[in-house]
């Protein structure tokens, strides 16, 4: 018997360790990851702060025509939540945090005689609304990982239709921001209509007389869809560099159990091995003092 609880410890050794590689793979991968996403995030910046740069100077220019693409609706009586999960698993809370706060947000503005659409970015969204009965009204995969700006401008105009043909009011992004390697947060962002980007104290290329051309109200309509693309971009980017943020660090912790416990059942078949040593032993010597006595 001792040996047979010998032979499945090993057969769970070898399964832990070949799980170990695995694991300690997914994690060098997702850590090499991290680096290419922090860098395209840096890389993406210029280009989103210079586009909320024209739209801070085109909304004081004319803050009359600004408004009426800048601000909250009058009435809302439909949102359409865009929630941007990842495409895989294995990347600790990363997927559930974002998509329970999907979740509590449509939940929140149907309390409040709302409606609310969903839809999604990644694989792990639809399953998850579809078993608690929730309908995603569209899905996009296959780029959450290493999303484009040319993904982000398809989300963008799926997500603009609804509100240009006046089905929803307002268009609401649910994703994960990158702050740094060890802080990620979920955040609810309104996409549509514009937010007014803050006005630093002393903003910088904003002094002095700007004169547009085309005027203002036409030039915001331009640039908005641009915009809705830069902050799709932007959350997607960001997304990315969270998810494997959260699968390194999820791979690393499955690693440190993974050795853990293959060392626990090494002494534990070890001390199974001793057990039957010393029972031969014993047998042994009670056979030859069995012997001894008879004779």
């Amino acid at each position: 018997m001792a040996g047979g609880q010998e032979r499945a410890l090993r057969r769970r050794i070898k399964t832990v360790q070949a799980t170990r590689k695995i694991t300690k793979a997914m994690e060098l991968i997702a850590a090499s990851q991290i680096t290419r996403s922090q860098a395209r995030i840096t890389a993406n910046r210029p280009y989103r702060e210079g586009m909320r740069r024209i739209i801070i100077e085109a909304a004081m220019a004319d803050p009359h025509a600004a408004g009426k693409l800048l601000g909250e609706p009058e009435r809302v009586t439909n949102v359409l939540v865009l929630v941007v999960a990842g495409d895989r698993g294995l990347s600790g809370a990363y997927n559930s945090s974002v998509l329970r706060a999907g979740e509590r947000l449509v939940a929140e503005l149907r309390s409040q005689g709302v409606g609310a659409q969903i839809m999604a970015v990644g694989k792990k969204a639809g399953p998850y609304y579809r078993f608690r009965g929730l309908d995603v009204t569209r899905s996009f995969v296959g780029f959450a990982d290493r999303p484009t700006f040319a993904d982000a401008s398809q989300v963008a105009t799926a997500v603009a239709a609804p509100f240009i043909d006046g089905e929803v009011q307002r268009v609401v992004i649910v994703s994960t921001r990158f702050r740094s390697a060890g802080a990620q947060s979920v955040q609810v962002e309104q996409l549509l209509p514009l937010v007014m980007p803050e006005v630093p104290a002393t903003p910088s290329g904003l002094h002095g007389y700007t004169e547009f051309e085309p005027e203002v109200e036409h030039l915001l309509m331009s640039l908005a869809p641009h915009a809705v693309e830069s902050e799709i971009f932007t959350a997607l980017l960001e997304g990315s560099a969270s998810f494997h943020t959260s699968q390194q660090r999820a791979m690393a912790a499955a690693t440190d159990n993974a050795d853990e416990l293959s060392l626990n059942l090494t002494r534990v078949m070890n001390r199974a091995r001793q057990d039957a040593i010393t029972t031969e032993i014993m047998e042994i010597v009670g056979g030859a003092e069995a012997l001894r006595t008879g004779k």
